[in-house]
């Protein structure tokens, strides 16, 4: 197995732990916020960085370039992320 592949799990951006930076690997297609993500930037090869996650599933924030932004944690599970590193 290729150990590089092994280091970059894809999870949701819900799941992406405070403090990691990863990029977007895709939106599920025809899920809820598809194109509000689109139209704030959250598309395939964008990078982000978790900043916070309110408890018990709540909203959570995330910078995208020098932009923060919310978002609910049930609209971030239709997103998958790659490549987590935490900072």
């Amino acid at each position: 197995m290729n150990k590089k592949s092994e280091n970059k799990k894809e999870i949701t951006l819900a799941d992406l732990p405070v403090g990691a930076t990863a990029t977007i690997v895709k939106v599920i297609p025809h899920s809820r916020g598809e194109k509000k993500f689109a139209d704030v930037g959250l598309v395939p090869g964008t990078e982000l960085l978790m900043e916070a996650k309110a408890p018990f599933g709540g909203l959570i924030r995330v910078r995208v370039m020098e932009t923060s932004m919310a978002l609910h944690s049930n609209d971030a599970k239709n997103i998958v992320m790659k490549g987590d590193k935490t900072k």
